[in-house]
């Protein structure tokens, strides 16, 4: 088999409402499709759904690297033979995961098609599905109660919250957040590098009250020893997840040097695809370290493959695959099936989706 073609596109995607983290707001997305072509009339597709303050990428970086370094290195390449392939493209592309993530994931969905496959189950899944949080951003404290209603009457069961720009109103959204809600939803938190040292140490026992899971990226990314310290001088009160500290696996292994981290999340489009994510996976697992697979704010298609990963990893403890959800014209939102809070695949060959 060989790859005989490549297309590559530009899709914007409308949020029905503004989003705000505490490093931005955004009202719409860009996502790059790649589409692989070979000469056994099966294609295989791949998205890049970029954030410049993650990776440093943006749309036109992604498009040039896809157009003029990946496009050309394809064309001829044997599909099947894929960790060579991406091998040299990651050579080329190294500092640019989300771009290299696109052609990861179209020659993962060509493999699954070939063998008649899905990728979970071709990588060793035995998982069908994923709880998955729903995330609410910043927004006043009577907006984000709402918006909780909202999404647990649609059968969500845990809840990712935004903070990170004020403590003290964290600390009483998060009180009255489990007033409303009860005690059988689940909390997970993300401050999204906006908090001190200081302040991450107060959330924390915030959180520990209201019983999260755990706090996401709570300082700045470069401050890779907050993570253990954070951990030790809570007494490990709530586990602390590294999300934008960490891209690829030799970014854990840094991370281990300065002390560690209890969790680590995984996102396709920061990572380089699905191998690295395999390999990133490996590399937490190897030193004790759980993970969560999480997104960008990517298409279905985008989701779909990270939701493969989540579902063949069994170090992978919680799932964040709703990128897409509140995206109100996306052509590739059924790529997953989403019930009472479930993320599930469709049981079809490759990634389970075609444009």
């Amino acid at each position: 088999m060989k790859i005989t073609g490549c297309e590559i596109w530009p899709i914007t995607l409308t949020l029905e409402e503004p989003f705000t983290i505490a490093y931005s707001t955004m009202d719409h997305a860009i996502n790059y499709i790649l589409r692989i072509d070979t000469d056994a009339g099966i294609s295989g597709f791949g998205c890049s759904a970029f954030d410049e303050e993650v990776t440093g990428e943006n749309e036109h970086t992604i498009d040039r690297a896809l157009h003029e370094i990946a496009s050309p290195m394809l064309l001829g390449e044997d599909p099947l033979a894929y960790r060579d392939v991406l091998s040299r493209v990651h050579a080329q592309l190294a500092d640019q995961p989300t771009a290299l993530a696109a052609v990861d994931m179209a020659l993962f969905d060509i493999l699954g098609k070939q063998v008649g496959l899905p990728v979970y189950r071709l990588l060793g899944g035995s998982r069908t599905a994923m709880l998955s949080s729903i995330t609410i951003g910043i927004r006043p404290i009577t907006e984000v109660l709402e918006k909780a209603k909202q999404w647990t009457r649609r059968g969500y069961k845990a809840l990712k919250i935004k903070g990170g720009v004020s403590f003290e109103e964290d600390t009483e959204k998060l009180y009255r957040l489990r007033e409303t809600i009860g005690q059988d939803i689940q909390i997970y938190f993300d401050a999204n590098q906006g908090y001190t040292r200081e302040e991450a140490l107060a959330i924390m026992q915030v959180l520990t009250h209201v019983g999260a899971k755990f706090i996401e990226q709570p300082c700045h990314k470069k401050d890779l020893s907050a993570f253990s310290s954070l951990s030790e001088f809570s007494g490990k009160c709530i586990p602390v997840m590294a999300d934008e500290a960490v891209l690829g696996p030799e970014d854990v292994h840094q991370v281990i040097a300065a002390g560690g981290a209890d969790m680590f999340n995984i996102k396709l489009a920061k990572t380089g695809g699905i191998l690295r994510a395999l390999e990133l996976d490996a590399v937490a697992r190897s030193y004790g370290s759980r993970t969560m697979v999480g997104c960008m704010d990517e298409a279905g298609l985008g989701i779909a493959a990270a939701l493969h990963v989540a579902l063949a990893c069994p170090n992978v403890q919680y799932a964040d695959l709703d990128g897409h959800v509140e995206f109100i014209d996306d052509p590739s939102y059924d790529a997953v099936k989403i019930v009472n809070g479930y993320v599930i695949p469709h049981d079809q060959p490759g990634l389970g989706f075609t444009f």
